[in-house]
Parts: C-alpha cells; sequence; structure tokens
C-alpha cells in the first residue's frame, strides 16, 4: 500500500518542472550566468493547449522574431568580419613600417635629389604659390592631401575608410600611409626636384622621411593669420565639396596645426633650413617673395 502510494506521488510529479531546473540545465554550457532572483520557482504544470491556443501560437510563430541566439550568432559573424578588416589594415601598415625600418639609409640621395618641405597652416597659400614655382622652377608638386583623397578614393584601397575618417575629423593620417605615398609618387614621376607640400606635419614623420625617403634641403613656411586662413576655407568651401572645409573641421586643422605642426617648423628653424613668408597679401604679390627665396637657395 505504502508503495503504491509512492509510485503515485512519483507519476504526479513526473510532468512538474520549474523555471529553475529548466534554465540551469539549458544555460550549463552559457559562459554568463543568470541571477537565480529573477527567475521564478513556482512548479509548473504541463497542459495541453486548446485548439484557439494551438492555433494562436501557430499564426504567431509564422512572424516569430529572431532569438536571441540567432542574433548574437549574426553578430559574432559581423564582428569576426570587422576584426579580420582591421587586422587586415594593421597588417598592411605593420608591413610599411616594417619596410622603412629595415632601410639603413634613404631612398634617395639627397646630392641627386631635392625636396622642399612647404609649410603652413591650412589656407595659407601652400598650393597656389606651389603651382606658380612649378611653372618657373621646374619642381614637381607634391601634395600630401591630393595623394591621401587619391588613394581614398581609389578602388580596392585598403585605407581608403581610414584615410576618408582621420581627414573628415581634421586628425593627421598614420605617418607609414603618407610617406608610402609620397615614395610612390616620386619614383613613379622620375624627376628630381620636389615641393612636398603639408608635409611634415608631426615630428615623427619629419625624422622618419628624412632617414627613409630623402633629406629635405630646405623649408618654405608661409605664416598667416587664423583669421585670413578661416575665410579663404570657408570660401574655397563652397566649390570644394572637400569633407573637411567646413567650419567645425577647419577649426580642428587649426589646432592640429599649432599642437603638432608648428613644432616642426621650430625643428628646421634650429637647422637654419626655414624660409618664412608672410602671405596675407595677394597671392601674386606673395610670390614675388617666393621667387627672391628660391632664386637664393637655388643660384637661379
Amino acid at each position: 500500500m505504502f508503495r503504491t502510494a509512492s509510485a503515485r506521488l512519483t507519476a504526479s510529479l513526473r510532468p512538474q518542472i520549474t523555471v529553475r531546473s529548466y534554465i540551469s540545465k539549458q544555460t550549463s554550457h552559457f559562459p554568463h550566468k543568470i541571477p537565480f532572483r529573477f527567475i521564478t520557482t513556482t512548479p509548473i504544470r504541463y497542459r495541453p493547449p486548446t485548439t484557439d491556443e494551438a492555433s494562436k501560437a501557430t499564426g504567431a510563430g509564422q512572424q516569430r522574431k529572431p532569438s536571441f541566439i540567432a542574433i548574437l550568432a549574426v553578430a559574432s559573424v559581423g564582428l569576426s568580419a570587422y576584426l579580420v578588416l582591421v587586422k587586415s589594415r594593421e597588417g598592411q601598415k605593420k608591413a610599411i613600417e616594417q619596410k622603412l625600418e629595415s632601410r639603413t639609409k634613404p631612398a634617395f640621395d639627397k646630392d641627386k635629389y631635392t625636396v622642399v618641405f612647404v609649410l603652413g597652416g591650412p589656407g595659407s597659400g601652400k598650393g597656389t604659390q606651389c603651382q606658380n614655382l612649378v611653372r618657373d622652377f621646374g619642381f614637381v608638386h607634391l601634395s600630401a592631401g591630393d595623394l591621401l583623397r587619391a588613394e581614398q578614393r581609389r578602388p580596392g584601397s585598403e585605407f581608403g575608410e581610414l584615410i576618408n575618417t582621420y581627414i573628415k575629423e581634421g586628425r593627421i593620417v598614420p605617418m607609414e600611409i603618407t610617406i608610402a605615398l609620397l615614395e610612390k609618387a616620386m619614383r613613379e614621376d622620375g624627376g628630381t626636384r620636389f615641393l612636398v607640400d603639408g608635409f611634415p606635419r608631426k615630428m615623427d614623420q619629419a625624422v622618419k622621411f628624412e632617414e627613409t625617403v630623402c633629406e629635405s634641403k630646405s623649408v618654405l613656411y608661409f605664416e598667416c593669420p587664423e583669421e585670413v586662413m578661416l575665410t579663404r576655407l570657408l570660401h574655397r568651401g563652397e566649390t570644394s565639396g572637400r569633407v573637411d572645409d567646413n567650419i567645425e573641421t577647419i577649426r580642428k586643422r587649426f589646432k592640429t596645426f599649432v599642437e603638432s605642426s608648428y613644432p616642426v617648423v621650430q625643428y628646421f628653424e634650429k637647422k637654419g633650413k626655414v624660409k618664412t613668408v608672410l602671405c596675407v597679401d595677394t597671392p601674386e604679390k606673395v610670390y614675388e617673395k617666393v621667387k627672391e627665396i628660391f632664386k637664393e637657395i637655388f643660384k637661379e
């Protein structure tokens, strides 16, 4: 009699299950534990669904939202793809860096090649004056900004998105990329006299370029008040279509120049390489000063 009552009790409890025990079994392999204070321990007795409930469940199933596990799986795949992309970019950057580090001397002989760095704040007129020097002195104009924007637009570029982000935020693109683009342009052009416009923008760029690519002969520095440069850039922004010709980015670029680029000018001043030109006048008047400086440097 006792055995019969016990058997009936066991049978009555068999279809029961607690949420606590079910979740414990289902999440035993899951790395994150669920606090049991959020889990009910009230037994749930199994009851077959009614016809109406079954019909509603079937309709709901047709429009069922993705489960948490499915969402997690998709997110994991997306994250993995992103990490592969980042790793690929970092690998490319590291490869360029290792190539530069492995050199024992610059790629170009300073006695055979002439490099003049052209520095100045954004909107100081560097590009305009470089065009005049190309015409009158036979230099090749290499704009670091133009090379970066061209690489950004190049189909299949590993660094296009990265460059776009840096330029849009007014930050300095990693030097390994810029130096590699400048060296490539120098090799492909085949010339021997280069105006490197808008570079170097940081001390490490200056040192690395001269160690691995070519030592500079001189530095042409365009000095211009910030309010004058701001007016010029806003005017240019009306037609340029450049992502960095807006008031917010311009302010960031001014700040970057003062904090990072001007120390480069001071560094080269100590070496006696800097020629300063005040450029608040018209482009024509400014070029008269620039032309005299170049005639003095190159005895032409």
